[in-house]
């Protein structure tokens, strides 16, 4: 999963971790947006690695991070947050394997004004991060949900449609 600076302004971020179930949910949703071929669409997968995420965005007008969270809320709720406006609840992102992670990246990017000027950030509420490759069925079920509203934000920055088939 290497890093690379995006050659455009909007750069997608899935996180996670393929290989501890509901974990991987961040990188199911960039691999769905990369079936739709979205022109002028930076897509990566990271592990969600804070430094390396604060690299992967570059000089981004428009970041989209999408990652797994543990909250207490039901499986399968969506959380949104415009990072840019406010600061992301970090115990949401704690459940990384990583002590640095989507936080505490954000965090750094801010003291050292490496912010994108706009950072949209996506939770799904998980179940299962224990060994395996399977999405549980209420986090499975909102994969096109997410896409969805990725595309939506997309939309919204560009001004331009995206045809999906999501």
């Amino acid at each position: 999963m290497a890093s690379t600076q995006p050659k455009l302004d909007i750069v997608v971020i899935g996180i996670g971790n393929a290989y501890r179930n509901d974990d991987g949910a961040g990188i199911v949703v960039a691999r769905r947006l990369s079936e739709l071929a979205i022109d002028g669409l930076t897509i990566l997968e990271e592990s969600g690695e804070g430094t390396s995420l604060i690299d992967a965005w570059g000089e981004a007008g428009l970041v989209i991070i999408i990652d797994a969270v543990r909250s207490g809320a039901e499986p399968g709720v969506i959380h949104r947050f415009d990072a840019t406006s406010r600061e992301i609840p970090a115990h949401l992102f704690s459940y990384s394997t990583h002590a640095f992670g989507v936080a505490g990246a954000i965090g750094l990017a801010h003291a050292l004004g490496r912010l994108p000027r706009r950072l949209i950030v996506y939770g799904i509420e998980g179940r299962d991060f224990e060994s395996g490759t399977t999405l549980t069925s209420e986090v499975e079920a909102v994969v096109p949900l997410a896409v969805k509203a990725v595309v939506q934000e997309i939309e919204n920055h560009s001004q331009v449609s995206v045809p999906t088939n999501a």
